[in-house]
């Protein structure tokens, strides 16, 4: 049987550029050689090399995270060269990207989601009359950046005013979101026409760690995952769901993985990725194995999907 030939795509121009090598890297080691023939592209490198091989690609494998990798571009440039790949398309990146326009889509499908305000450069802002409104502590987030780059816990309005500065370094637009705490989890999901919910993934950070930011997601050791959740059952079917409502509102497809947090019997949602990390130890990749696909096999659906919405 001929090989699939696979362009494996990585490390890109993003300050998630390290995380993307990591995990490109697991990913090659884990394609069966016997069925793919890999080949690697850095866009760091330049787009040359891809455009020159397109015709010789039957599938592309996007692991990018951030902007210029999941945020459409990418996949836009695929669609010009006629590449199937795996994941969703422009629109469904692009929106997913954009944390502003994503709880707005979450909104109007009915799913629960924390108070929040987002605001640009120039813009005229009361500190205190924002700290009244979400309460404190306060989440400072960079309005499309992934792996909790830039996201920042404001106990106070000096580290508010500070941490605004910050986020605005990365992005023209900052959302000032109100505090959940509870038991952070994330449910993967998978499949174009039919979808899968995965089971739950509970992330517990170590102590010293207020939240799953970037340095929780990626130092080892400094937090620990359980899959399946030890939710109550209604709890995990409740996150299961608003996992598979998130994925169809963004207009997803392929795979997704949405981040919530469990407050009491509530549930309220975070944000969905449509490039999870995947390393072997990843939270969807966890998801995965928890549901009998090992990280080989997972790899081998995503391209099965990938093939599969071509027709």
């Amino acid at each position: 049987m001929k090989k699939l030939s696979v362009a494996l795509i990585l490390g890109g121009l993003s300050n998630e550029r390290e995380i993307s090598l990591k995990s490109g890297d697991e990913v090659q080691r884990a394609l069966n050689p016997d069925r793919y023939q890999v080949s690697i592209y850095d866009l760091k490198e330049g787009l040359a090399p891809l455009v020159t091989d397109a015709s010789r690609i039957d599938v592309a494998l996007i692991i990018l995270h951030g902007r210029l990798g999941e945020d459409g571009t990418v996949q836009g440039l695929l669609e010009l060269l006629s590449i199937p790949y795996q994941g969703s398309g422009v629109l469904g990146s692009a929106i997913a990207m954009n944390k502003r326009l994503t709880k707005t889509l979450y909104r109007l499908e009915g799913l629960p989601v924390a108070h929040d305000r987002v605001i640009r450069q120039g813009d005229p802002l009361s500190l205190s009359k924002v700290g009244e409104e979400l309460g404190r502590p306060i989440v400072v987030k960079p309005n499309s950046e992934g792996s909790s780059i830039g996201v920042r816990l404001a106990k106070d309005l000096k580290e508010l005013c500070l941490f605004i500065d910050k986020a605005f370094a990365l992005d023209k637009e900052v959302m000032l979101e109100e505090y959940i705490k509870g038991r952070e989890i994330s449910v993967g999901v998978i499949g174009n026409r039919s979808l899968q919910a995965l089971p739950v993934v509970e992330i517990i950070p170590n102590d010293g760690y207020e939240f799953f930011d970037y340095e929780a997601k990626y130092q080892e050791k400094a937090s620990r995952e359980i899959c399946p959740a030890e939710l109550p059952e209604s709890t995990t079917r409740l996150a299961q769901e608003y996992a598979l409502r998130a994925h169809k509102v963004l207009n997803l497809k392929g795979y997704s993985r949405t981040d919530m947090i469990v407050r009491g019997e509530d549930i309220v949602v975070l944000e969905t990725n449509t490039i999870p990390g995947m390393t072997q130890t990843s939270l969807f990749p966890l998801a995965a194995r928890a549901a009998g696909m090992d990280f080989s096999a997972l790899l081998d659906r995503l391209i099965e999907l990938a093939l599969e919405d071509q027709h």
